[in-house]
């Protein structure tokens, strides 16, 4: 019994099943998932995710600019994100946490850890 509620954003199929499979499966929260940025916009309209997932590279909206519009939109801004992102540079991390981001997850992801990680960056003890 959780209510936790996590939305998983990326746009490669296969990475969002393994994300989802780790957070309900090791994790025992809920997943949503979107595989784009404009699919993740419109499910916060509606749903109220604990957290969000994000990928950083995706085609059209990446999550950047995913993140501006959460930020921008009062109903959202108080999701926390955590980014999925392959690209992990010390200035990244600078540049990320001055953007107000909760956390940052590196890829390739790694299934065992990943609940302790995201639990970790949100405060969650198990």
């Amino acid at each position: 019994m959780t209510d936790r509620l996590i939305l998983v954003v990326d746009d490669q199929e296969h990475l969002r099943e393994l994300v989802q499979a780790c957070l309900e499966d090791l994790g025992g929260w809920e997943t949503l998932v979107a595989g784009s940025g404009e699919e993740c916009l419109q499910i916060v309209q509606t749903e109220k995710p604990s957290a969000i997932l994000l990928d950083v590279s995706m085609p059209g909206m990446d999550g950047i600019a995913v993140y501006d519009r959460l930020q921008s939109d009062p109903k959202t801004r108080s999701i926390p994100v955590i980014l999925l992102t392959a690209k992990v540079l010390p200035s990244d991390r600078a540049k990320f946490a001055e953007m107000g981001v909760t956390g940052v997850i590196a890829k390739p992801i790694q299934p065992t850890s990943l609940t302790v990680e995201v639990a970790d960056i949100l405060g969650w003890d198990e």
